[in-house]
């Protein structure tokens, strides 16, 4: 993850002041006085001391300060020279991750959207036949960490299509970039000064040190501290290498999902129908139960039969990731160690769902209210502050959906008699708006 991407150079600057040095036009001479014709001369070629030097911009100039300042502290604590040149000696500033870290989309995208591509036929027929192809390192890393084989070959297939494009930004000059535009600056110093660490234990040479603008490496989008802490040398070389080889890549996956959580056995999760008139407010990540209570309350299988009898699914929530329309899930641990792959809901169901189809699961089965546009960051921000005024603290006004504004409608559709799903919709903001 974890985060997606390019790169931007620094030198139109010499193309235009070799553009100025011509624009001179030659000065008009008066005529001489007859006299006897001299030998022509040979044209004189300036000396080289006259040559100009194009000017270095103040940022060019402030950044390279800012990394004699951080070569200074990352050698006090303990990267030694050799590593320091190799990583800075040609250190660039890259435009392009600055326009990427400071843009925020204003529109997003419904997640049967976003897992219909996710989970498209295409890449669910490629994930089997990329299984295949990685069975054996798959198999292994699902032996010794406990995490199925489908899963990690979900997560490749979501990070960087198999292994197809895990991004081609240098990850020294992106987290540089960052690090000295200060908008994250703490989070990217300590990434960058891991990625340091990885260039001297000698895992990965600079020039493939590769990823996304943020910062994120290889085939399965490790940021460098998660690399430090979880990426495993499967094949004995000496290094842990997540951008070739596949034995690193599935073990390195597998072994950050177990240390943060999976659960050996267990699934992640399934499609859940809801009795009629369940209290939709108990679809809540902090109300966790077994299947079998859950069971109790009515809770069936998707296809309508009872649901199935899973002991091991002890600590499971309910998840309606579109609301009252949608469909319904049960999910458990495993699910929850997915989203700290990617802190997001419609990322982890698209692991989830993806693993499910390439080992030969169904799709999923009831239907997306695909008639239902996601509200924009603008409207958003306008449902929060409605609901604020009225009386239900939504969080941070910031346009985006966290808990905290889940909670908020939640408990606002309970005042009005609405089903308190928590999820929002231009119908409900123009409620709110009207009073």
């Amino acid at each position: 993850m974890l985060l997606t991407y390019r790169r931007r150079t620094l030198a139109p600057l010499l193309a235009a002041l070799a553009m100025a040095g011509c624009a001179t036009p030659p000065s008009s001479v008066p005529a001489a006085p007859a006299s006897p014709a001299a030998p022509p001369t040979a044209p004189q070629a300036p000396p080289p001391s006259v040559a100009v030097q194009p000017p270095v911009s103040t940022q060019t100039q402030d950044f390279a300060q800012w990394i004699a300042r951080f070569r200074a502290e990352a050698r006090a604590a303990g990267i030694t020279d050799a590593t320091l040149h190799t990583a800075f000696d040609g250190v660039r500033h890259l435009d392009q991750v600055v326009a990427l870290d400071r843009s925020q989309p204003e529109f997003t995208r419904s997640v049967w959207d976003y897992l219909d591509t996710a989970v498209s036929p295409t890449r669910v027929a490629r994930g089997q036949d990329k299984l295949l192809e990685v069975r054996t390192f798959a198999d292994a890393a699902a032996a010794r960490y406990g995490v199925p084989a489908e899963i990690v070959v979900a997560i490749w297939g979501m990070e960087s299509n198999y292994g197809s494009n895990y991004g081609d930004t240098p990850t020294i000059d992106a987290l540089a970039t960052l690090a000295f535009e200060g908008r994250r600056a703490a989070w990217a110093r300590g990434q960058l000064m891991a990625a340091l660490r990885i260039l001297q234990n000698g895992d990965i040479a600079r020039e493939r040190m590769l990823g996304s603008w943020a910062g994120a490496m290889g085939q399965t989008q490790f940021l460098p501290s998660n690399f430090l802490a979880y990426a495993v040398d499967a094949d004995g070389d000496g290094r842990r290498d997540i951008w070739g080889s596949m034995a690193d890549v599935t073990a390195s996956t597998a072994h950050f999902l177990a240390r943060e959580g999976w659960q050996r056995g267990q699934p992640w999760g399934l499609e859940v129908r809801l009795p009629p008139g369940f209290d939709l407010s108990r679809a809540d990540d902090a109300l966790r139960q077994s299947s079998a209570q859950w069971a109790a309350e009515g809770v069936r299988a998707a296809d309508g039969a009872a649901l199935p009898d899973l002991p091991t699914l002890r600590d499971a929530n309910l998840l309606l990731p579109a609301g009252a329309r949608g469909p319904v899930f049960l999910v458990g641990p495993n699910f929850r160690a997915i989203l700290r792959y990617n802190n997001a809901t419609s990322y982890a169901l698209g692991v989830a769902l993806l693993a499910q189809r390439i080992a030969g699961g169904p799709a999923v089965q009831a239907d997306w209210p695909r008639d239902l546009k996601p509200l924009s960051r603008n409207a958003m921000q306008a449902l929060q502050q409605a609901l604020q005024s009225r009386g239900f603290d939504p969080g941070t006004i910031d346009g985006v959906l966290g808990p905290a504004t889940r909670g908020a409608l939640r408990g606002w559709q309970r005042s009005v008699g609405l089903p308190a799903d928590g999820f929002p919709t231009q119908e409900l903001l123009d409620r709110l708006q009207q009073g």
